[in-house]
């Protein structure tokens, strides 16, 4: 079967190289030169199956108003007569209820586990290598409100069998041995064993050549600019290029899914949120983390990648401004310096933005749409690269007609209705 894969970010090239491990004629189309240069490019690098949870849940609208106020705040959002951005805060608002929360995280951790597994088994066929690290996630709480607030996740994480570990700060220090001369500021933390770290943007470009080894097909430097569709059916892509026609066709353009699916009637809730990273040279080895931090307080994550600490977070509602904002460079530049004052070179991090891709309840849309040629793979959000591999192997699965190896139920943009 010939299929076109719309987007080249982790998403998409994953996608594509397990369509062509299973035979499949794959051709990638993306604006950029080359892959994984938009969201995928210099995220907060976690591969955190334990962590993956919708921001709506009880408390977030309270939570929202005081980070609103704060010095370095979590949250930005930029007024703006955008009609997209009110109703998608709108429909995040409804999901803020305890029974939703339980439902959309659910839903995310039965994606993201069976990813890891998939990502555990995609290295060891391929040899794949992404300054990857296989240490945990150690979510750090300020205050013990925070830290007696984890009860409704770890009721979920024992429900999937994720394995966790709530620690004092002689227990996280056994593992983040740096962290002792900031011990103070914490009251404990919650271990997630089973989480991964690593370059994103490494590990699209290693596959994208593995893909292109296995025969597809990547048309850089091409401008999609719309599907067009034919007595119920979609008859190609139009695009800078000339029309491009294929018996499936994979959308994984992330934040730019919506305005593509719009005109074929199709409603996906994908609104973009601006995440903001530094990428900071180490300096001393031992001051530094040994593997993801994520600062509650600050909704901040701290990641080790080879010799480097990238330092990604922050949530900007502004649309799809790209600017770079110094004042968010300011809130990461506080945060690693006040866990690792003396592990990295801060004057010399690289800035970078990109847009999550965020869909009101958390769930990325994965799977079929009512048009029998398309499906989507798009909106997950901060957990991209979390749930990159299982999002490959599914869609590989749908398209070749395979019963997928997990539940689907909630998955698709059918829940929207």
């Amino acid at each position: 079967m010939r299929v076109l894969v719309l987007g080249s970010g982790v998403i998409g090239t994953t996608i594509a190289y397990y369509l062509a491990l299973d035979g499949h004629e794959v051709d990638v189309v993306d604006r950029q030169p080359g892959p994984g240069l938009e969201t995928s490019y210099a995220n907060a690098g976690e591969v955190s199956p334990g962590y993956s949870a919708p921001w709506a849940g009880p408390g977030v609208p309270v939570k929202a108003v005081k980070w609103l106020l704060m010095h370095h705040s979590p949250l930005v959002i930029k007024p703006m007569l955008d009609p997209a951005m009110w109703r998608w805060g709108l429909a995040t608002l409804r999901n803020c209820t305890a029974a939703r929360y339980r439902i959309n995280k659910a839903r995310m951790v039965r994606l993201a586990e069976y990813s890891r597994d998939c990502l555990e088994a995609l290295r060891e066929q391929t040899g794949i290598r992404y300054d990857e690290r296989m240490q945990g996630t150690l979510q750090l709480f300020r205050t013990q409100q925070q830290l007696d607030g984890t009860a409704k996740d770890i009721e979920i994480l024992q429900q999937f069998g994720v394995a966790y570990e709530l620690l004092d700060r002689v227990g996280y220090l056994r593992h983040e041995p740096a962290l002792a001369e900031v011990q103070h500021k914490f009251v404990g933390a919650l271990r997630l064993p089973g989480d991964e770290t690593g370059d994103c943007h490494m590990f699209t470009n290693a596959l994208a050549d593995k893909a292109k080894a296995l025969g597809v097909r990547f048309h850089f430097g091409t401008t999609i600019k719309a599907l067009q569709t034919e007595g119920g059916s979609i008859r190609g892509v139009d695009t800078s290029a000339g029309m491009l026609s294929a018996d499936r066709y994979v959308l994984a353009l992330g934040s730019y899914s919506t305005q593509m699916l719009a005109p074929l009637g199709l409603r996906l809730p994908v609104y973009p949120v601006k995440g903001f990273s530094i990428t900071v040279p180490i300096t001393d080895p031992s001051k530094a983390p040994e593997s993801t931090i994520m600062d509650e307080t600050h909704k901040v994550a701290v990641t080790r990648l080879g010799e480097r600490i990238r330092v990604g977070g922050t949530a900007q509602l502004s649309g799809f401004d790209l600017n770079l904002d110094q004042s968010r460079r300011r809130t990461l530049e506080f945060v690693v310096s006040d866990l690792f004052p003396k592990g990295g070179d801060v004057s010399r991090a690289e800035f970078w933005t990109g847009l999550r891709p965020m869909t009101p309840d958390g769930t990325p849309v994965v799977g079929a749409t009512r048009f029998a040629e398309l499906l989507l793979a798009t909106g997950h959000g901060t957990l991209g690269w979390t749930m990159a591999a299982g999002t490959g192997r599914l869609m590989a699965d749908l398209i070749g007609g395979r019963k997928p190896e997990i539940d689907t139920e909630g998955l698709s943009i059918a829940r929207y209705g």
